[in-house]
């Protein structure tokens, strides 16, 4: 930070921050109970890395993310999918929109690595957290970590 600024907590902040330290996920298919929070303050954009390794043939998991506009993460809101309508001729559209997750399916034993994104945050959303559950053999839960980049 430049020398006799005031302190601005944009410009402390780890642009490779892990969101998931690599560990076993949740048993029996719970959800990551305490998500690590993320600054994500005047960020444009986010991709996420994973790396997966099953705990059994037919692992998998799925992961959500949520973003958070305050910047205490006093209020969460999920990541949502849409679903365009179809257009017609003198008809109203009905589109959709849902909250999102997202799943991995694993196709070997080896550790597995992945890329989401990235994700437009458009320098508005103040923090973010992603957990992760296990889906696919859920009494054998896999290994997971994930890294963020920030730009």
């Amino acid at each position: 930070m430049p020398e006799g600024l005031p302190f601005n907590p944009y410009f402390v902040r780890d642009l490779h921050p892990t969101a998931r330290a690599a560990a076993a996920l949740p048993a029996a298919g719970a959800w990551d109970a305490a998500p690590t929070e993320i600054v994500t303050a005047g960020m444009d954009l986010a991709t996420l890395y994973f790396t997966y390794t099953r705990g059994a043939a037919g692992g998998a998991f799925e992961f959500r993310l949520e973003v958070s506009p305050d910047s205490t993460g006093a209020v969460w809101h999920r990541t949502t999918v849409e679903q365009i309508g179809a257009v017609a001729a003198g008809a109203d559209v009905d589109n959709l929109f849902q909250r999102d997750e997202s799943g991995y399916g694993s196709q070997g034993a080896a550790a597995e690595t992945s890329v989401y994104g990235p994700v437009e945050l458009g320098g508005h959303v103040e923090r973010m957290r992603i957990s992760a559950h296990e889906t696919g053999v859920v009494g054998n839960p896999g290994t997971l970590a994930i890294e963020v980049r920030l730009s």
